[in-house]
């Protein structure tokens, strides 16, 4: 049974139903509507659940990302992410830095590399 009482006869409310949006429906946190409305002046034929499998991409993309940058976050032993943490997430994985190649991350800065030259030889130690 869906609820207390009337037997699942839905909510039990007289009158207007409730509409729900799309993205709920879709189990979404993206506005599936507005993704849809958005894409109507830029793409030649667009359906209704156009906007909903962009809005699942984009979550899909930003939990993957938000996922790695807590993690580089927890590695430096901070609680927060900054754009940093995101750029080390970013350019550390092999996909998502094919992905943003050519995106620049405002306050990322670079990852840590010293090139091998650069080092100091094991034998010119003595």
């Amino acid at each position: 049974m869906s609820g207390k009482g009337k037997g699942g006869r839905g909510k039990g409310k007289t009158g207007k139903g409730e509409s729900s949006s799309t993205a709920s429906k879709a189990g979404l946190q993206f506005p599936c509507a507005r993704l849809t409305r958005y894409m109507r002046g830029r793409v030649e034929r667009t359906s209704m659940s156009s906007g909903v499998y962009m809005g699942a991409v984009l979550e899909y993309l930003c939990a993957e990302i938000l996922e790695l940058a807590g993690n580089a976050a927890r590695d430096n032993k901070k609680t927060r992410i900054v754009p940093r943490h995101i750029q080390l997430a970013v350019r550390n994985d092999e996909e998502l830095n094919k992905l943003l190649g050519g995106v620049t991350i405002a306050g990322g800065g670079v990852l840590p590399n010293i090139h091998a030259i650069l080092l100091p030889k094991k034998g010119a130690a003595e």
